[in-house]
């Protein structure tokens, strides 16, 4: 049984531990809701992008880019893995990693942003052209530096399909991991509106236009999911910090009730042996 000098250690521990994971989540607080607006303030931006580029798309005769043919035959899928750089965040790097693992056997490259999807990627002991860390930097450079990357191996033929594996913030309690093909873009199927439609000049011409937009498409793509994870991983981590203070909490009442009944015990002990020891000289 600990004695109360232990009990009053680790209890004197947990407040230390309550205090860090009390504070880690505050700032958790503080950093989800500047990556909220941050990533609010890109998505009208970006859905204005994705409209537009499927409005040239229907309007264009033939394109010829390379993100609009089929990639390389027989070439692996380029998966870009894209996890937080810290942990201390529950399960959220090892589900977006454990949902990644499907491409695992297919042997193609592995991009990756973020310091746990390095780490994960090198200890299968695949192949990682690119490494980039989620909080380092500019993140519009970083997505720049990726989607050159990438481009450049997709064009060359060394890969078949660009396809994201990332976090969906479906709310503050609920991260989604998914995982979606960027590249080659497949027009969407839309249903047409009856009636007469408005006739739209482009100038210059839709081919031209988006030639110069299916770039900066994938580049906005990868700035975006890296606002949406950071955003993810922060709503992680502040439930996780909550949950850690609250069951440091309870472990402090469970062993300040084990000191006290310890010290109880002791005192108890000691009384009895004074009066036995009384007792004894009486006779």
């Amino acid at each position: 049984m600990p004695t109360v000098r232990d009990l009053r250690d680790r209890i004197k521990s947990l407040k230390n531990t309550q205090q860090i994971t009390k504070a880690m989540k505050q700032v958790a607080a503080a950093k989800i809701r500047r990556a909220e607006i941050a990533q609010r303030q890109a998505r009208p931006y970006a859905e204005t992008m994705f409209a537009m580029l499927q409005d040239l798309m229907d309007a264009a005769g033939s394109i010829d880019h390379p993100f609009m043919r089929p990639g390389a035959s027989g070439a692996p899928k380029g998966v870009i893995l894209m996890t937080a750089d810290k942990g201390l965040a529950g399960a959220f790097n090892s589900n977006i990693i454990r949902h990644a693992e499907e491409y695992r056997g297919q042997g193609g490259p592995w991009y990756t942003v973020g310091t746990k999807a390095r780490n994960a990627t090198r200890r299968w002991g695949a192949e990682t052209p690119l490494a980039v860390a989620l909080s380092a930097g500019a993140k519009l450079d970083a997505a720049r530096q990726v989607a050159a990357k990438v481009t450049g191996d997709f064009v060359a033929g060394g890969i078949s399909e660009i396809v994201l594996v990332q976090s969906k913030l479906v709310s503050t309690m609920v991260q989604r991991p998914l995982s979606r093909t960027l590249v080659p873009i497949v027009a969407e199927e839309r249903e047409r509106a009856s009636g007469p439609r408005a006739v739209v000049e482009f100038a210059p011409s839709p081919e031209d236009v988006l030639k110069r937009l299916l770039p900066k498409y994938l580049e906005f793509a990868l700035f975006s999911a890296m606002l949406e994870t950071d955003a993810a991983f922060y709503a992680a981590q502040l439930v996780a910090m909550t949950n850690a203070t609250d069951n440091a909490g309870k472990l402090i009442d469970e062993l300040t009730m084990q000191m006290n009944k310890a010290r109880q015990a002791a005192i108890t002990k000691e009384l009895l042996e004074i009066v036995g020891g009384a007792e004894a000289l009486v006779g």
